[in-house]
């Protein structure tokens, strides 16, 4: 029989939003649980620097920065967990959840901050050759790559930072850009073109990848569809993936709203969202509203009931 547990907060994600939803729901003495889920800490633990967080005028390593946010966060009275919540039952308060240990946890507020996860291209290639060449996480294979040559798939910051972060590593970097022009800011644009070891496909796409026993390249195309089109091999040892993220709404889809990329709608000004409850009422439950809109954020109910994907409160 499973375990079953109360709780007035869960907080389900362990990134920026997650700790920080943790750490203002422990001030109240909400004695908040919160489910870290597979990568903990998660996205910015990918990343090298962080460069515009206020207070860090030299940066700050993101796996560092999320450690000291964990450590405030229990601080505060959070209790932090390992592992996912699976299930969801939204249907009425208190809620339902279930773990993938198979523990059911009741819950009278959730906040949602399970964040994204990487985009694929959609090959078969990228399957087959998963963790032999085919990446997407330039901070966590880049060591495997010195002084080989690599590519990166996408034209944003995301894309601009991975590449920039190889070629530290690589002894060559491409970056494949199917725009003919990075979407990245200007800052990250002029990183990457003063880099002597970044060479930028534009208008190109990826076809395949191949080798025999690893990535050995990529079969590509130049202006695919276009007159002047032309398909070629470009031999490369590492094939990094930066085109975007998925949002991880999946589990909660049956009873929040999302936008057509799947990205949880709030009620604004709040990060409140809104849930259904049968028979065929929607209601809506604001929790919090934006620092900016007020001197001074009410406290929570007793029992909040409420499902959302972000918190705020007086910085005292």
């Amino acid at each position: 029989m499973a375990n079953r547990e109360y709780t007035r907060c869960l907080i389900i994600g362990s990134g920026p939003a997650g700790y920080t939803a943790a750490i203002y729901a422990g001030r109240a003495n909400l004695q908040p649980i919160e489910y870290c889920g597979m990568q903990m800490g998660g996205q910015l633990t990918q990343t090298t620097t962080v460069e515009n967080f206020p207070g860090y005028p030299q940066g700050v390593d993101g796996n560092q920065m999320m450690m000291e946010l964990r450590e405030q966060a229990e601080r505060f009275g959070a209790t932090l967990r390992d592992g996912e919540i699976v299930k969801a039952d939204l249907s009425k308060a208190p809620y339902l959840l279930t773990t993938d240990r198979g523990d059911e946890i009741e819950a009278e507020t959730v906040i949602i901050a399970t964040g994204a996860t990487a985009k694929y291209l959609g090959l078969d290639d990228e399957k087959k050759y998963n963790g032999q060449g085919v990446s997407a996480c330039a901070t966590c294979d880049g060591f495997f790559y010195r002084k080989k040559v690599v590519a990166v798939v996408g034209g944003g910051d995301t894309a601009c930072e991975e590449a920039i972060y190889l070629a530290q590593l690589a002894s060559k970097v491409y970056m494949i850009v199917r725009k003919p022009y990075l979407r990245a800011s200007d800052v990250m644009k002029k990183r990457v073109e003063e880099n002597e070891k970044i060479e930028i496909l534009y208008e190109t796409n990826t076809l395949g990848l191949y080798g025999e026993n690893g990535v050995e390249g990529a079969h590509l195309v130049y202006r695919k569809g276009e007159a002047d089109e032309r398909k070629y091999d470009l031999p490369i040892d590492g094939f990094f993936l930066a085109i975007g993220h998925k949002p991880q709404s999946d589990l909660f889809r049956d009873f929040v709203d999302v936008d057509e990329q799947g990205y949880i709608k709030v009620d604004s000004p709040t990060q409140a969202t809104k849930v259904c409850l049968p028979p065929a009422m929607c209601v809506t439950r604001a929790i919090v509203r934006p620092l900016s809109q007020q001197a001074r954020v009410p406290r929570l109910p007793s029992t909040p009931r409420s499902i959302s994907t972000g918190w705020a409160s007086d910085a005292t």
